[in-house]
């Protein structure tokens, strides 16, 4: 137990500050995300350093394709969320009550530098971070001394002064945009879609943003729905990588897979308005970087990662700046 941070005294126990759901919690109760708990008037994490689980793992797993690509990332997880997604892919952890081990920060600092050379950091991941908010905000502080790089991979549910805080330690976010509708938000992930746009917003500023899409057959898959998605975030940069993502049956939910014809639809819109738009858990397709000018191999992805650019970072055929952290 470490004493939370973001929050304050409220006439029946305590309100928390962390995320929008602003959870009121009573004495001895735990609020929505399971992890924060009143304590005595005082608002306690209840998994401060409780590690669920932790592996070294390509950074394209995030996915992150245009940060560090072919690098790999000591990616470490706890419990908790502060969504209760029905189709949730890690709810053993996120939802349940899994196994722990205790990692302080500085434990965590230590294994990511004894990782070897191909490892640029740690990734915050798994089951939501935020929720994690007071160790990985120790974490990446310690991590950014040790000259490590910090991702974050997020569902954006966070307040704007938390995340203001911790942004200066990030390097690099995925965020997922479960859907562009607030009824889908509201019906299948117990949330609010203005609260992740405005992380979007606020962390494409300070840090590499990636955006990933869980495309689920009638539910988030109308092309019009997913066109306004894609607009939106060409509005604030065309470089912004959008992973769309293919669904399958988990959790809670048990409608059939998203077929390929649906993401590559959607792929087409998206191009329209982004310069790199990918396909995930859908084989090797759909996963190289191609040029936006020109459409020649950039970055394949196949067996390894190989890199087609010339030292300024650009199209070996054309000469067009690729936007990608190397």
């Amino acid at each position: 137990m470490k004493e939370a941070l973001y929050y304050q005294p409220h006439e029946k126990g305590v309100a928390c500050l962390l995320c929008p759901k602003a959870c009121v919690i009573s004495e001895g109760k735990r609020g929505f995300c399971r992890v924060r708990t009143n304590i005595g008037g005082k608002l306690y994490t209840a998994n401060y350093a409780a590690c669920t689980a932790c592996a070294l793992d390509p950074i394209e797993k995030k996915p992150l394709y245009h940060f560090y690509p072919g690098s790999s990332i000591l990616s470490i997880g706890t419990w908790g969320c502060n969504f209760a997604c029905q189709f949730c892919q890690n709810w053993q952890i996120a939802q349940a009550e899994p196994q722990e081990a205790e990692l302080f920060p500085a434990q965590a600092v230590a294994a990511a530098k004894q990782a070897g050379s191909g490892n640029i950091g740690i990734a915050y991941t798994y089951s939501e971070p935020s929720v994690w908010y007071e160790y990985v905000l120790e974490t990446a502080c310690l991590a950014r001394q040790a000259g490590l790089k910090n991702v974050v991979v997020t569902n954006g549910f966070i307040n704007p002064e938390p995340l203001t805080q911790l942004l200066p330690f990030i390097d690099a976010m995925n965020i997922d945009v479960k859907a562009f509708s607030q009824k889908f938000y509201r019906t299948i992930c117990a949330g609010s879609l203005a609260e992740v746009q405005r992380t979007v917003e606020l962390a494409v500023k300070h840090c590499h943003v990636e955006i990933t899409t869980l495309v689920v057959p009638g539910l988030n898959d109308d092309l019009r729905e997913l066109e306004a998605l894609t607009k939106w975030l060409s509005s604030m940069d065309r470089n912004i990588p959008l992973h769309l993502s293919r669904y399958f049956p988990q959790y809670k939910l048990n409608v059939p897979p998203t077929p390929l014809s649906t993401l590559e639809a959607a792929r087409d819109i998206a191009r329209q308005y982004l310069n790199y738009v990918y396909l995930g858990n859908a084989g090797s397709s759909g996963s190289d970087t191609l040029c936006p000018a020109c459409g020649a191999l950039v970055i394949s992805r196949g067996a390894r990662v190989a890199i087609h650019l010339t030292a300024a970072k650009t199209c070996q055929s054309c000469g067009n700046k690729i936007a990608v952290i190397l």
